[in-house]
């Protein structure tokens, strides 16, 4: 009687010590998962790459080069009789794309709005290019200007510019050198120096501007 009731008792024990072990394993697998999970998410939110519509040329300038064009290749040619052309801005991938016939003919690299909230300082939506544009600018209540501004909201507040110059007229090398990398602006979409010049001298008013976040 004593020896069955000893091996009831160890039985029991066994079973009691698997269930615990069982549950103490499954636990951390369901953490980790979650761990990985959120770090994979976050790693995705946080790379400009996963957030542009087409993929970069082979022939881009490596990112943060402010003062030479984005491709090695010519600029394409276009007249200000255009009706195919169009610009695409990924905010958060940091790229400009102009399009023909809706096929991607140039990219460029920017910097736009800082993101604040959730939401970038500079609008997106449907705009079109503007008549106003110019050789240089400053903004004394930002303490900030740009070289080769070219218009696209109907305010002329943003604009496509070069990359920042101090009130010295000289340029902000810590901000220039976000171009392609993050966001820095307080709006406006800037442009490395011969990528902005090109622009202001080439994009025909009424050309439309389509600015997303992605």
């Amino acid at each position: 009687m004593k020896k069955n009731l000893l091996k009831c008792v160890t039985f029991v024990f066994i079973i009691l010590i698997c269930i615990i072990s069982l549950v103490k394993l499954s636990i951390p697998k369901e953490n980790n998962s979650e761990s990985e999970g959120a770090k994979t998410s976050s790693v995705k939110k946080s790379n400009p790459v996963s957030f542009r519509p087409y993929k970069d040329p082979d022939d881009i300038a490596p990112e943060g080069s402010w003062n030479e064009k984005s491709e090695s290749k010519a600029y394409p040619k276009i007249n200000n009789k255009e009706k195919n052309l169009s610009i695409r801005v990924s905010l958060k991938g940091n790229r400009v794309y102009l399009l023909k016939n809706n096929k991607v003919v140039y990219t460029m690299l920017s910097t736009a709005g800082m993101f604040k909230g959730g939401k970038s300082m500079t609008p997106t939506g449907t705009f079109k290019i503007r008549s106003n544009r110019g050789e240089t600018f400053f903004n004394k209540k930002l303490n900030e200007g740009a070289h080769n501004w070219t218009s696209w909201d109907p305010t002329n507040v943003y604009l496509f510019h070069s990359v920042p110059t101090k009130e010295n007229g000289k340029f902000n090398i810590k901000e220039a050198n976000k171009l392609g990398k993050d966001q820095g602006s307080h709006g406006c979409i800037r442009l490395s120096i011969p990528d902005s010049h090109w622009l202001m001298k080439n994009i025909p008013v009424g050309t439309k501007v389509v600015i997303k976040n992605d």
